[in-house]
């Protein structure tokens, strides 16, 4: 497999052969795609939780949460409104990086 990278990432990848850090750029590649892997991994993680979050929501087994104190209790008498789903999916895709 041939991969080509853009000069920036080719000095970058030689940069840490020369530090010592790899022995060969074959080795500095593997361990970009193993971490790469490992975010994604993370991220999938991340989503999952959120929509099980969203689907509990969605079931009303919400908790509303004293940032304070740390205590969480089942909500009932929520301080703020519920969002939307479509709310809350627009609130976490403006923090969320693309």
């Amino acid at each position: 497999m041939n991969v080509s990278l853009t000069p920036e990432l080719e000095r970058v990848v030689n940069e840490k052969v020369a530090s010592g850090m790899y022995q060969t750029a074959s080795e500095v590649v593997r361990e970009a795609l193993r971490l790469l892997k490992e975010r994604d991994e993370t991220r999938a993680h991340l989503r999952a939780d959120v929509q099980a979050g969203f689907e509990q929501l969605a079931r009303g087994e919400a908790r509303s949460y004293d940032k304070a104190s740390g205590d969480s209790s089942l909500s009932g008498s929520s301080r703020r409104p519920r969002r939307s789903r479509t709310e809350a999916v627009d609130a976490l895709s403006a923090v969320r990086p693309r």
